[in-house]
């Protein structure tokens, strides 16, 4: 029997409206005002480990350690798309007005003292290649607050949302590094404290580009976008994937971050109109793989290509919301989003309306993260039932 999206989609609405949109996540191990107060605060190792132990643990031991319940900006803006999206499938005022408040906080959270506006996460973060302390700017909060006021722009007013989206591709420009091999292409760096060459990441800004280049009639900012695209193509392996990022200790592939990169090209060729074909084969390929590697014939999403666990939540969401982003440029796509979304309502939904973070081998982590399992969730549901409305 098929399962009420829609029902499931308003239950979790319902549940993280009553959480203030405030939670834990994975990655907030350093939140715990015990660890801040040992010496391990000041070891790289220390921060791994303590980061991977709250991030692996099936029992969410945080309120043990002092690790506070907060809000996060990437979370806020995934709500903000997803009220978004119920505004443009029922139009009503109620929809409109939660988008709206959702926008208001997102701006009010953006970090000042950079050359435009920019948002990072609400914990230290320690990473294999380097340390971002709470409130580093980051490229992918700072990508998914400018989808929201960018869609924001688009149905709800330019005047009011679009210059302020601008601002971001000043910080894109001027304080992020680049990576320029080169004069055709070119590689954003995750923050503007590192040099790395993450695809994903670096698509996400592409994309920021893209999108407000062609609404606020900018050209040269779909330039820079089609750059890092020809950057990501480039490095697309003979089987269609893409690694993490560009060093060694990157090569692997997973489902959300591919979802990251074939989303972001799709909005770059819908952008930038005279490179679509530029773009198309690459997308097609990249999506076979993700298509056959990542997903069983009832919607399991696989994390990784070559393992049946974990099931994720996050893998589930972001692949929903890529999958309707593709609709009329890779056919049956919405077939796809739609056999996710029920497994994942099947199989990863609490009774009281979350979502579980993941289903293990032998166990399932019913920890509700709310940036990474219910916002992700709630902006893939939204998704999924307007792209459905449209059928």
């Amino acid at each position: 029997m098929a399962i009420d999206l829609k029902r499931a989609h308003q239950d979790l609405w319902q549940w993280c409206r009553e959480q203030g949109f405030a939670g834990y996540d994975p990655y907030d191990g350093l939140n715990s005002g015990w660890f801040q107060a040992t010496p391990l605060n000041r070891s790289r190792l220390a921060r791994l480990a303590w980061t991977q132990f709250h991030k692996r643990s099936p029992v969410n031991v945080r309120p043990l350690v002092r690790i506070p319940r907060e809000r996060n900006a990437k979370g806020i803006a995934l709500f903000a798309l997803a009220a978004l999206a119920e505004y443009r499938r029922s139009q009503t005022k109620e929809a409109e007005v939660e988008a709206r408040e959702l926008l208001d906080d997102l701006m009010w959270m953006r970090l000042k003292g950079f050359k435009g506006a920019a948002w990072g996460y609400n914990f230290d973060w320690q990473s294999r290649s380097f340390f971002a302390p709470r409130g580093t700017p980051t490229v992918v909060p700072t990508a998914f607050a400018a989808r929201a006021l960018c869609e924001a722009a688009e149905v709800l007013g330019h005047e009011e949302y679009l210059p302020f989206a601008r601002t971001i591709c000043d910080f894109i420009l001027n304080d992020l590094n680049r990576s320029e091999e080169t004069e055709g292409e070119v590689c954003f760096s995750y923050s503007p404290l590192d040099q790395t060459r993450v695809f994903n990441a670096s698509l996400l800004a592409g994309e920021t580009l893209a999108r407000v280049g062609k609404l606020a009639g900018e050209p040269s900012l779909c330039e820079w976008a089609m750059r890092v695209a020809r950057y990501a193509i480039r490095r697309q392996r003979a089987d269609g994937s893409w690694a993490y990022g560009g060093d060694d200790y990157q090569s692997w592939a997973d489902g959300f971050h591919t979802a990251f990169v074939l989303g972001s090209l799709s909005r770059i060729a819908d952008a930038c109109e005279s490179a679509r074909d530029d773009l198309q084969p690459a997308l097609v390929r990249g999506y076979e793989f993700w298509q056959e590697r990542f997903f069983l014939a009832d919607g399991w999403p696989k994390y990784y290509p070559d393992r049946l666990y974990p099931a994720d939540a996050h893998s589930a969401a972001s692949a929903i919301v890529t999958l309707v982003e593709l609709r009329g440029r890779i056919p049956g796509t919405m077939l796809l989003a739609e056999k996710i979304g029920q497994w994942a309502v099947g199989n990863l939904r609490d009774s009281r309306g979350y979502f579980h973070y993941q289903r293990r081998r032998f166990y399932t982590v019913r920890i509700p993260y709310m940036r990474w399992s219910q916002s992700w969730m709630a902006y893939g549901l939204a998704r999924l039932l307007e792209g459905k409305s449209k059928k």
